[in-house]
Parts: structure tokens; C-alpha cells; sequence
């Protein structure tokens, strides 16, 4: 897809440092680190991931949803697709 190739560094350097967040949560788990760190450091891992899933998601819709050249078939299957993403990631 074009939107992604178009932000497709920054889009790898996010997903860099969510492994980055990763590592360290796995090495965490390996040492005596506090619960409450692990934690904190859990947590911004999922703030990463629900930003890569925004920016993503955000550059779907304006790419397939806002293209005027879809029939209405068209954009109820995209909406349908999307529809049921969303509902996947959110349970």
C-alpha cells in the first residue's frame, strides 16, 4: 500500500523501539527488577503499540475509506473489513 511505504521508516522505527521495550521487559523478568517496574515498562510498551495501531489505522481510513473513486460496495466491504479489525484488536 502506498500510505504505508510512505511512512514506512518512521513506521519501522516505531516498531524498533517497541522491541527495544520488549527486550527489556524480557531481561527485567530474568533479573530481581520490582514488579512495579515491569510493570511501567508493560504499560508503555502498550501505549507504543496503540500509537503504531493509530497512526496505521488512521492512514488506512484516509487511503480506502476516503477514496472517492470506491462504489458503495466497495467502501461497505472496506467498512465491514476495518469493523471487524477493530473488534479483534479491542477484546
Amino acid at each position: 500500500m502506498a500510505h504505508i511505504k510512505n511512512n514506512q521508516q518512521a513506521l519501522l522505527t516505531r516498531v524498533k523501539k517497541i522491541r527495544g521495550q520488549l527486550n527489556a521487559v524480557e531481561k527485567s523478568l530474568t533479573e530481581d527488577t520490582e514488579c512495579l517496574a515491569i510493570l511501567q515498562q508493560v504499560t508503555a510498551i502498550k501505549g507504543a503499540v496503540n500509537g503504531l495501531m493509530t497512526t496505521i489505522l488512521d492512514d488506512h481510513i484516509r487511503a480506502h475509506l476516503g477514496n472517492p473513486d470506491l462504489t458503495d460496495m466497495q467502501r461497505n466491504d472496506e467498512i465491514d473489513a476495518l469493523s471487524k479489525l477493530l473488534k479483534s484488536y479491542l477484546r
